[in-house]
């Protein structure tokens, strides 16, 4: 039995320090973590941001889109930033100056002339004008009035606009001095329809350019709707408002195409006075809503047609203002702007006529026709008077230089869009 005993001992021993060994590699080793159960947080216990988190993309129709591609800016206006250019490198007497059509006589002082010389020169050095109107005497065979104009052209730093009231029938200086077109008054082609007031206003337009003109007075946008009216009659081109509304725009269209300026004229209406604004004070007696429903219709088809100018009558419209057009604010630039939307050349009819001359001074005309909104004093009973009152209006603040600008401004892009500059 003891040898037994002896024989488990040694058997014993090697199994123990096998087992010892085993224990003192484990202690070396680092202990394993074991993971605690997560627990649920309260909500106060959640993260203020949310960790981003991996997830599959999936597809977007609109990853197939076009990117936005900004779009490009509207390129500067050349003719604006021309026309700013040459308002800049003007004085203010010469802004005037542009802002005044005036007869030959006028200009130089010497009755009737047919000619341009050293005279009209220092005229024009004097009061570089905008533009020429001729009448009757100026013109004298188609050779002369063409060397005319021209000579004037090349006395002109800034081209001129030279005018003539070209209408066809009675009023149409070239037809009666030259016989230079047959266009005979607009009435009378009434039932021909916009054909033959585009084709009468192209004829008129090319004996005009073959003469050296360039702005025609014309077309008449009254309406002869009353039987007495004699001042208008037949140079209307009908006694009806919607008639000679497209035929008026038909002309505009005929001019424009022919790159003569043209103007509607004679605002806001002359086809239903009794009176004639050339030898005295002529009413309009229709209120403010009879207007827009008449007498403006052929006015509105023009400018919206293309009209380079709308010539203002010397009316009065009782029920409106107690000034004539030409030197009414609310008729102007209320109406004639604010609510027709015409953004062109206005102009006044001559200053010479009496319903203006008989009854308020040049100084006064100018002054308070140009704050009414005229870009165009067509006329002036005396350049002297009419530039010194503008001057002084600007020098005193009644008006302001910008308001000078602004005229000259249309009336220089005027000049550009004919090929004058």
């Amino acid at each position: 039995m003891p040898m037994k005993k002896n024989k488990f001992i040694i058997l014993i021993i090697p199994v123990l320090v096998i087992m010892l060994l085993f224990a003192c590699a484990d202690a070396d080793a680092p202990e394993a973590a074991v993971p605690e159960k997560p627990s649920i947080a309260e909500p106060s216990d959640l993260p203020t941001e949310t960790p981003p988190s991996v997830s599959v993309h999936e597809p977007d129709p609109s990853d197939n889109e076009e990117p936005d591609i900004p779009e490009p800016e509207e390129p500067a206006d050349p003719v604006a930033e021309k026309i700013a250019d040459i308002i800049d490198s003007m004085t203010l007497h010469e802004k005037i100056c542009q802002m005044l059509i005036v007869t030959p006589d006028s200009l130089t002082g010497v009755s009737e002339p047919t000619v341009a010389g050293e005279i009209t020169k220092d005229a024009l050095e004097k009061h570089p004008v905008g533009g020429i109107i001729h009448f009757p005497p100026n013109i004298i065979s188609s050779e002369q009035i063409s060397l005319f104009n021209s000579n004037l052209q090349d006395l002109s730093e800034i081209p001129l606009l030279i005018a003539v009231d070209e209408e066809g029938g009675r009023v149409a200086r070239l037809r009666s001095k030259l016989g230079a077109h047959s266009v005979r008054a607009m009435l009378t082609y009434e039932d021909e329809g916009e054909d033959a007031a585009f084709e009468n206003a192209v004829i008129l337009s090319d004996a005009l350019k073959s003469h050296g003109f360039n702005t025609n007075f014309a077309p008449v946008a009254d309406v002869w709707s009353n039987p007495s009216n004699r001042v208008i009659g037949d140079r209307a081109y009908s006694t009806d408002f919607s008639t000679a509304a497209k035929l008026v725009a038909a002309a505009v269209r005929g001019f424009n195409e022919s790159n003569i300026a043209c103007s509607v004229k004679h605002f806001p209406g002359h086809g239903n006075t009794q009176e004639d604004s050339h030898h005295r004070t002529a009413f309009v007696n229709k209120t403010l809503d009879e207007l827009r429903e008449e007498e403006f219709i052929p006015f509105i088809a023009g400018i919206e047609a293309g009209a380079d100018m709308v010539m203002t009558g010397h009316l009065i419209v009782p029920e409106v203002d107690e000034l004539p057009a030409t030197l009414s604010r609310i008729l102007i630039t209320d109406i004639l702007r604010d609510e027709l939307g015409f953004e062109g050349v206005v102009i006044t009819d001559s200053l010479a006529m009496n319903a203006i001359s008989g009854h308020f001074d040049p100084e006064f005309v100018a002054v308070t026709a140009i704050g009414a909104g005229v870009d165009i004093i067509l006329m002036p009973a005396g350049i002297d008077e009419t530039v010194s009152a503008l001057l002084a209006a600007v020098e005193s603040g009644k008006i302001s230089e910008s308001r000078i600008d602004e005229s000259v401004g249309r009336i220089l892009r005027v000049k550009i869009s004919i090929g004058l500059m």
